[in-house]
């Protein structure tokens, strides 16, 4: 996959996973922008089999005010709902990706079940077929998997989110200086999923002025009791995707995260 800059665009195009790739990226983009009140989301210019055409983002900085106020829009994005644990992007009906790895988004009645068996086991069996993760450690994340799945950590309280599904650092530009400043949200793998899961990954690779954006989000959305505990939970999806490209080291973080949700 190439990407191609000028002054108004971005265009990234070639892949090898076939015409889904970018359809699924733009469906993505549309579900997350029509969430009201949500945060600002790269506009698509234009998508087709084999690229898609975003809006160029200038360069930024984010400040205090623009992490409070992303996190208030994150929270109102949230707050915009799904039809299921799962579910995919309203209207998309093709394949789903993480990156450049595919990943299902099968509706289920769960979340726990649809986190385990759709987020977290597919990319560990990559792990250990790869030779990364074995032994007590593959052990550990299998217990932790089924401990998921079976529904203990569920909340009836819960609903499905609006997530992003891959909100690392990386994929949270920040534009604009001063009053102006804001966050533009970028390369999703949106789905119906559970709140928690953003901030987590948010938190996993560092994002900046982190305590303003949860801040701004508990302020708009009361986080339930216990959430920073349950943070290991939510980062066992990414630990494993990055356990089955990124090495040993991610491996080595995703069964340390598997023996804290056992202890949930």
């Amino acid at each position: 996959m190439s990407d191609d800059v000028n002054d108004r665009v971005f265009v990234k195009k070639g892949c090898r996973h076939g015409p889904d790739f970018f359809r699924h990226e733009a469906a993505g983009l549309a579900w997350l922008a029509a969430a009201p009140g949500g945060p600002k989301v790269a506009r698509v210019v234009g998508v087709d089999d084999d690229e898609i055409v975003l809006e160029r983002i200038p360069a930024g900085r984010a400040t205090t005010r623009a992490a409070l106020r992303f996190g208030r829009s994150l929270a109102a994005m949230h707050d915009a709902g799904a039809a299921a644990w799962g579910a995919p992007a309203d209207g998309w009906a093709g394949r789903c990706f993480i990156g450049n790895r595919p990943q299902e988004c099968v509706p289920s009645g769960s979340w726990g079940e649809f986190y385990a068996e759709q987020r977290v086991r597919p990319f560990m069996r990559i792990a250990v077929d790869l030779g990364v993760l074995g032994g007590a450690d593959l052990a550990v994340v299998e217990r932790a998997c089924d401990r998921v799945a079976s529904g203990d950590l569920d909340d009836p309280d819960d609903v499905p989110a609006r997530i992003h599904g891959d909100l690392w650092t990386g994929n949270v530009l920040w534009t604009g200086s001063g009053e102006q400043a804001r966050a533009v949200l970028i390369d999703p793998a949106a789905h119906g999923g559970h709140r928690e899961t953003d901030l987590a990954m948010l938190a996993l690779f560092g994002a900046p002025h982190l305590a303003d954006i949860v801040s701004g989000y508990d302020e708009a959305h009361p986080l339930r009791e216990g959430w920073r505990d349950r943070i290991p939970l939510h980062q066992l999806h990414p630990l494993a995707t990055h356990s089955a490209g990124h090495g040993a080291g991610y491996a080595i973080a995703l069964a340390d995260a598997a023996r804290r949700v056992l202890r949930l």
